[in-house]
């Protein structure tokens, strides 16, 4: 049986974009046992591909706060931590030998990673890889365009590596109907938080749009991961008619609050591209020029306004969301 390993760790956007890779590798290699590595936090959502066999969580994020933690420690009190933990993940790691090992994330601790394997590692060239460092520890290195989209960059990744071209919209494989909700009156679940402060939008804009959305009837959800994501989501609510914070949830729980909505704005996290591949309505708010790259793709009508004359203006994504509106009517 050929065995396929993916590097694929995080973060949430990047995981959902390796998953079209992984469909096209199985519908090459139906008999194939496909394996992915991945960060622990995201587990849950790489679980629902149906292709892979086998999902290999690690939690470097974890390890590396515990590590910090226990420096910071006297020295007769840092027995244990998480030294262990990552021992034992090392060990199902390279307890099987691989076909083909392909790091399609392109940093030095997933190339790393996959030095460690027992198989024929594949990864970016230095020129095509975000860490060029990484690139020295693959057999094969592989050039890939900038040029492309993000999800394009790990299909073709994912096809040199294994010996066909992809072809073909991006199919998530996933089933969607494991978010299905059905929300108890309209509503737009807002997206303001991202873990790049370069990536935010100002609030008062967010509130121009919130309102908005409200006067067209929609109920406005503003969720949150941390304290300062929480207080945010509690100043935007306090000025938009209706609106609510709901409380933190799992990954999943969060999709299915994506899954209910009648449209989905936010700025690039993953959850913005967790609704696309939804089907949901989705206006993209990018602060970053040049970030066609990651415009969200799915199945569904997708708005992107972008930084290339500065931050968006609130009147621009009001404006686009007029249009998926238009869109998602059929109009």
């Amino acid at each position: 049986m050929t065995e396929i390993l993916f590097i694929k760790t995080s973060s949430m956007g990047d995981v959902l974009h390796h998953m079209p890779a992984v469909t096209d590798a199985r519908r090459h290699f139906p008999q194939a046992r496909l394996t992915w590595v991945v960060e622990e936090t995201f587990a849950q959502l790489a679980e629902l591909h149906p292709g892979v066999d086998e999902i290999i969580p690690i939690a470097v994020r974890r390890w590396k706060q515990q590590m910090r933690d226990a420096f910071l420690q006297p020295m007769f009190e840092r027995a244990g931590g998480p030294w262990l933990e990552i021992s034992e993940a090392m060990k199902r790691l390279r307890a099987r030998r691989y076909d083909t090992v392909i790091d399609t994330q392109g940093l030095v601790r997933t190339a790393l990673m996959a030095k460690l394997m027992h198989g024929t590692r594949h990864g970016y060239d230095k020129a095509s890889i975000r860490e060029p460092f990484a690139a020295r520890f693959y057999d094969v290195r592989h050039r890939v365009g900038w040029d492309l989209h993000v999800i394009a960059r790990n299909r073709t990744l994912t096809g040199l590596a294994l010996g066909y071209q992809p072809e073909g919209a991006p199919d998530y494989g996933f089933d969607r109907g494991v978010f299905t909700a059905v929300p108890s009156r309209p509503y737009a679940v807002l997206f303001h938080a991202t873990a790049s402060a370069k990536k935010e939008w100002p609030e008062e804009r967010w509130i121009e749009v919130g309102k908005a959305l409200a006067r067209e009837g929609l109920e406005i959800v503003l969720p949150w991961g941390n304290a300062v994501e929480r207080e945010r989501s509690e100043r935007l609510a306090a000025a938009i008619p209706g609106a609510r914070v709901p409380a933190l949830k799992p990954i999943l729980e969060v999709g299915k609050l994506i899954a209910g909505a009648r449209m989905v704005v936010g700025v690039d996290t993953g959850f913005l591209h967790l609704a696309a591949a939804l089907g949901i309505p989705v206006v993209a708010v990018f602060t970053i020029v040049k970030s066609h790259t990651a415009i969200p793709v799915g199945p569904g009508p997708v708005e992107m306004v972008g930084a290339d004359q500065g931050l968006p203006a609130a009147a621009a994504v009001i404006a686009a969301i007029g249009r998926i509106s238009s869109k998602a009517r059929g109009g």
